[in-house]
């Protein structure tokens, strides 16, 4: 069985390279062979050259430079499924794993043929929490991922038992909406047969878009608890940032638009409306990049 990882690297070589000695440094397991496709969205030289000698490591280059987060893991999943690789592994830069990664994914349910996509616990890297006064002890074991919900009436996602402590009570398989493209794992029949992400998102809701295909497509999704990894959460982007700002207004529409019944389309349109009228200039720009048809990298990128 071949697994293949799929990294995106955007002006972050350290926590890159950083993942990627973790994953080369997993526990083997039998009959499993591991690859890592490391994707350059920067086209940095150093990082490049930093993983010349590396076995088992395919640098991927990005000819356009920034292609987003969805273009990115595309170029990643096309050169997996060129090699043939049987499992992916969408998996953030900005994370950390523990040795025992291959072998949970190797076990995860994975392996039935329902199953579309499973995700793993996720929880915030020491010192990225959002909230402040854990103790230490506490630090390592606060949730940012363990499944989500969407929301049909106004197109958000949430992270279900986001702040929670885990304390060992996450023991069965998670029955979720959508899994998060920070850890994302897929089989090649399943992109096989839906495709991979839309770049039109070029950032945002790329997941929920993926996720929403598989499902229509009679899979299910699930978290297994024994998957983990640690996320130094929204590093490329920042939360609340203006580019958040822009590709969330953008994208939501975009989703709403294509998956949402037909008075949810006219509560956004509303919502649209007051955003142009006295929205923030990312989401007046947003708003108006959706309805002139500029999607992928859109106009606030320069």
């Amino acid at each position: 069985m071949k697994l293949a990882f799929v990294i995106v690297n955007f002006h972050s070589d350290e926590d890159s390279l950083s993942i990627i000695r973790d994953l080369l440094t997993n526990d083997p397991v039998k009959d499993v062979e591991v690859y890592i496709y490391a994707v350059d969205n920067s086209r940095s030289h150093n990082f490049k050259e930093a993983l010349k000698d590396k076995q088992r490591v395919i640098y991927v280059d990005s000819p356009y430079g920034n292609v987003g987060f969805a273009g990115g893991n595309n170029l990643g999943m096309k050169k997996a499924l060129a090699d043939k690789a049987d499992i992916i592994c969408l998996i953030n830069n900005d994370t950390q794993a523990p040795k025992d990664l291959v072998k949970n994914i190797i076990n995860s349910p994975i392996s039935d043929p329902k199953i579309g996509v499973v995700g793993g616990l996720i929880y915030f890297a020491k010192g990225f929490e959002f909230k402040k006064g854990y103790k230490p002890d506490e630090k390592g074991r606060v949730i940012w991922f363990a499944g989500g919900n969407f929301d049909w009436d106004n197109i958000l996602g949430s992270n279900d038992n986001v702040d929670v402590i885990d304390n060992g009570q996450f023991k069965q398989n998670i029955d979720t909406e959508f899994v998060t493209g920070a850890l994302f794992i897929t089989k090649a029949e399943v992109l096989g047969k839906v495709g991979l992400f839309d770049e039109k998102y070029f950032m945002y809701l790329e997941d929920m878009d993926l996720c929403q295909r598989i499902v229509k497509s009679g899979y299910h999704l699930m978290v297994d608890p024994q998957i983990k990894i640690w996320h130094k959460v929204a590093q490329s982007s920042g939360i609340g940032s203006d580019l958040n700002d822009y590709f969330i207004t953008r994208n939501r529409l975009l989703f709403g638009f294509k998956y949402a019944k037909l008075r949810t389309k006219f509560a956004l349109l509303r919502e649209a409306v007051k955003f142009i009228v006295s929205g923030r200039p990312p989401q007046k720009q947003g708003v108006k990049d959706f309805f002139m048809g500029r999607f992928g990298k859109g106009t606030w990128l320069k």
